[in-house]
């Protein structure tokens, strides 16, 4: 079994509002967009008449965001607590925490906090924060110590 990890599948309740976040404010690369419905969808989901508007994301060093609004069936909000089971959160490397909380903030994440610096374990000097996307969906971003 190959232990590659390709992406990372986002289920979002408007593609054109994540894309204009994750292209325009996080500053990620659009490579795909596309529409499925039925089929190969269908049949992995186990959602009969499944239907999807997608696009994958890409930054630098080649793991993609996915990003999912179901057009059928809809999706429902879900609750995105770093602690709860199954909820996880996708981490973006950063060269200037404070200006990249300013343009998400401006692109309606919500902070958990200002940036933090990270004072113990192997990031220790480097700075982090946590942010809501517009659906809610956890970020942290990274910016690594200095060297």
């Amino acid at each position: 079994m190959s232990t590659a990890v390709t992406h990372v599948g986002l289920t979002v309740s408007s593609l054109d509002r994540s894309l204009a976040f994750y292209r325009d404010a996080v500053g990620l690369e659009v490579v795909l967009e596309q529409e499925k419905e039925g089929g190969y969808l269908s049949a992995i989901t186990r959602y009969p008449g499944a239907h999807v508007r997608m696009a994958q994301l890409e930054g630098h060093g080649g793991l993609r965001i996915e990003l999912f609004e179901y057009i059928e069936p809809r999706g429902r909000a879900a609750s995105h607590d770093p602690a709860n089971v199954g909820i996880t959160h996708v981490c973006v490397l950063v060269d200037d925490i404070h200006d990249a909380r300013r343009r998400l903030v401006d692109a309606g994440a919500e902070p958990f906090s200002d940036p933090v610096p990270i004072d113990t374990g192997a990031n220790s000097g480097g700075w982090g924060l946590y942010v809501r996307d517009p659906d809610g969906i956890v970020l942290e971003l990274f910016q690594p110590p200095a060297g």
